[in-house]
């Protein structure tokens, strides 16, 4: 393995690799995009609204125009949008490097997605797992390719409860509590998934990767809050820009020694901020049994199937 200062300057040279990155209009992902296509990939990047995607595009391409980077509308709020997107990305392509699972969103008021599955759930795993599903012709028929799903240290006070994964009605929900399951579920998806390619013989790997604490949009509904303002000028203490923040998902997207079920985040006290580096999730994510159980759920509530080997 490099060494653990991993920048943006050891991503090899990604001249006819073609990756997906979801939410790639702003945050992490836009830092994702920039630092993919400057290395020669075809990017799509993904997003709920074209008008900011086509500008995060201008803005990337500022000075550059050569890079590749073709806008597509996707919203993981909507089934009916990831179907039309990943018939629209396998009509035109014939193979997919990486799939980086990027977008999602943080601790917002109850509310349903366009299916009416709780938000953060539905947006967070069953609209990327809907997509992994989708594109998994294209995944399986390229050698090496890779799926990355980005959770967060909020994996850690996650808890699945199966008999009401997805708050209905509102029941026991708190923007925190399905915030933290989403991001678990992310992580037991990656997991299930890897073991999925293994079991199937498949020549792809799934790994996963989080920003610890980093400075982007994703935290607007927390803005409010009086313990945000209070805390917000120590942020530099704790924090990392989101350029910082994107690192580890890059990295596990693209480092060439990246193994299969992996896990990437900061490097420094408590996983918030630094160089990019394996680091483990807890005991939770690796329960075999709820991983089974979540993609059985994720499947029969999507409508995609893997057919689970």
């Amino acid at each position: 393995m490099k060494s653990q200062k991993w920048t943006t300057n050891d991503i090899p040279n990604l001249k006819g690799k073609v990756i997906i990155v979801t939410g790639g209009n702003s945050g992490l992902g836009y830092e994702s995009v920039k630092a993919f296509a400057e290395k020669g990939a075809e990017i799509i990047l993904a997003s709920r609204s074209i008008e900011k995607g086509e500008a995060a595009k201008s803005q990337i391409e500022k000075g550059n125009p050569s890079l590749k980077i073709i806008v597509k509308q996707l919203d993981l709020m909507d089934l009916s949008s990831i179907i039309s997107f990943s018939a629209d990305i396998k009509l035109k392509y014939d193979k997919l490097d990486v799939l980086l699972n990027n977008a999602g969103i943080m601790m917002n008021p109850y509310s349903l997605t366009k299916d009416g599955f709780e938000s953060q759930m539905g947006t967070n795993h069953l609209g990327h797992f809907a997509l992994t599903g989708l594109l998994l012709d294209l995944i399986k028929s390229t050698p090496g390719s890779r799926v990355v799903n980005v959770s967060s240290n909020a994996h850690k006070w996650g808890v699945m409860d199966f008999e009401n994964l997805l708050f209905e009605e509102g029941k026991d929900y708190t923007p925190m509590k399905a915030y933290g399951r989403s991001k678990l579920s992310n992580l037991l998806f990656t997991y299930q998934l890897q073991r999925w390619f293994d079991s199937n013989s498949i020549d792809s790997i799934a790994v996963a990767a989080h920003p610890g604490v980093s400075m982007t949009n994703l935290g607007r509904h927390l803005e409010d809050k009086l313990m945000y303002k209070l805390l917000l000028p120590l942020a530099g203490l704790f924090t990392q820009s989101q350029a910082y923040g994107a690192l580890p998902e890059i990295r596990a997207a693209v480092d060439p020694g990246v193994k299969p079920g992996e896990y990437y985040g900061p490097e420094g006290f408590n996983q918030m901020k630094g160089a990019p580096t394996v680091v483990q999730s807890n005991e939770a994510s690796h329960n075999v049994d709820d991983a089974r159980k979540l993609w059985e759920i994720s499947e029969k509530l999507t409508g995609v199937n893997f057919s689970l080997g």
